[in-house]
């Protein structure tokens, strides 16, 4: 290996408050050789997290860290004497003084064991994520991978990590703040220190990137080297052959003892091991499209005269507009690609988009075979579908589909004919 890679000094500079993914929680290993042995590397990192309110802030930066909100803090409810409860969710500074939420839960298996982590069912819930293999789905917007979790061979939980995102669209309608605290750990042991890649390295301990570094070297047989020593004892007045023998109270001369004691070592080589520790806030941005349902500041325009002029989403999101948009027809084959839309047919030039986010977007063909829709069925749909429809968006030709006009303006709607997910005109018969 290098002197950058025990340093780690790219993943010092790198932060997950500007990261596409926040881990959650992880314990997270790679290692080859025997730990003990010349030849062995081992890269290990491990994150806890904890969220809190901005009232606790100061007080979590001056006295929580690595050992009380890491990977090693429990997560689990307990019950008091006392009649008081203090659910899973709760982060408890000191007994009964919950200051912070837990976002994963720890679920040790009883008698078949194991340990599994479990998604906090408050977020799965508020973001409307479905579970799909070891992801989180979101299927109001087009099935994106929000929340992955990466689990072992033998079913052990590794990671979890949300996209950041959807963790500050949730934290926001909370008003918390994501405490992290992680730990990064990479480990080679050398023949010899001063002959190694690492030789003009000295051992040091330094503040780094708002984090703390050690550089440990030391000898194999001081590490895992050592003396030792047991003591036996045991009782000597049980008499065996009786059927229900009874002990007496325990002295000197019904209880026997041995000891001995010696040094394990001879391991050849050195130990190299690069430490990093760090906590980080993932702090929100004061908006929660998704949970608290605020207006989105970046949905599309649309053109809405023959001219170019355009319109905000948001100004056509009125039921009462009293105008139309044209499309490509491209625009209905790429929503059909997407998983979870379906196309239905109620004329020959008529139809609708049922969409992922609930609702039929309303459709008609015109002369030019332009796709026209009522302006306020598209402000109306989720961000993400806005924009597949502005990308199709284009100035007004051919007039609106007649039929739709028949449906929408003069309430003339012929009977439904069929149904179909092909994108083909059906001819009446």
């Amino acid at each position: 290996m290098s002197e950058e890679w025990i340093l780690q000094t790219k993943e010092t500079r790198r932060v997950f408050s500007n990261a596409a993914w926040v881990p959650l929680r992880a314990t997270v290993e790679s290692k080859k050789g025997d730990v003990k042995e010349v030849g062995h590397v081992s890269e290990y990192f491990g994150c806890g997290s904890v969220a809190f309110p901005p009232e606790h802030r100061q007080r979590v930066e001056e006295r929580l860290g690595w050992s009380d909100i890491g990977i090693g803090h429990t997560v689990a409810p307990y019950a008091y004497e006392d009649g008081y409860y203090a659910s899973i969710d709760q982060y408890q500074y000191n007994d009964k003084e919950p200051i912070g939420v837990n976002l994963v839960y720890e679920h040790p298996q009883p008698v078949v064991g194991g340990r599994k982590w479990i998604l906090s069912p408050d977020l799965v819930v508020a973001l409307h994520l479905v579970k799909e293999g070891n992801n989180w789905v979101r299927p109001e917007e087009n099935f994106v991978v929000v929340v992955r979790e990466t689990v072992s061979e033998d079913g052990e939980h590794r990671q979890i990590e949300i996209k950041r995102e959807f963790l500050l669209d949730y934290l926001a309608a909370r008003n918390l703040s994501l405490r992290l605290a992680y730990y990064r750990q990479r480990v080679e042991n050398v023949t010899v220190f001063e002959d190694s890649a690492y030789s003009n390295l000295q051992p040091h301990n330094e503040e780094r990137d708002n984090g703390k570094f050690s550089l440990v070297v030391r000898k194999l047989d001081d590490v895992f080297g050592g003396s030792w020593a047991m003591f036996r004892a045991w009782r000597t007045d049980v008499d065996e052959d009786e059927d229900a023998p009874v002990m007496g109270p325990e002295n000197d001369s019904n209880t026997d003892h041995e000891s001995s004691k010696g040094r394990r070592g001879g391991y050849t080589g050195v130990r190299v091991e690069g430490e990093f520790w760090r906590e980080e806030w993932i702090d929100h941005q004061s908006r929660s499209l998704r949970v608290r349902g605020d207006a989105d500041p970046n949905l599309p325009q649309f053109i809405v005269e023959t001219d170019g002029a355009r319109m905000r989403s948001a100004e056509l999101d009125n039921e009462d507009i009293g105008r139309w948009l044209w499309f490509r027809a491209s625009a209905v084959n790429e929503l059909l690609n997407s998983r979870g839309f379906k196309l239905e047919w109620y004329t020959a030039e008529t139809g609708a988009i049922n969409s992922t986010s609930g609702y039929k977007t309303h459709f008609g063909i015109n002369s030019s075979d332009l796709i026209t829709v009522y302006a306020y069925d598209i402000a109306r749909l989720a961000p993400w579908e806005q924009h597949v429809w502005a990308g199709h968006n284009i100035a007004p030709e051919g007039k609106v589909s007649s039929e739709l006009l028949d449906a929408q303006i003069r309430a003339d709607v012929p009977p439904i004919l069929s149904s179909t997910s092909v994108w083909s005109p059906i001819p009446y018969p």
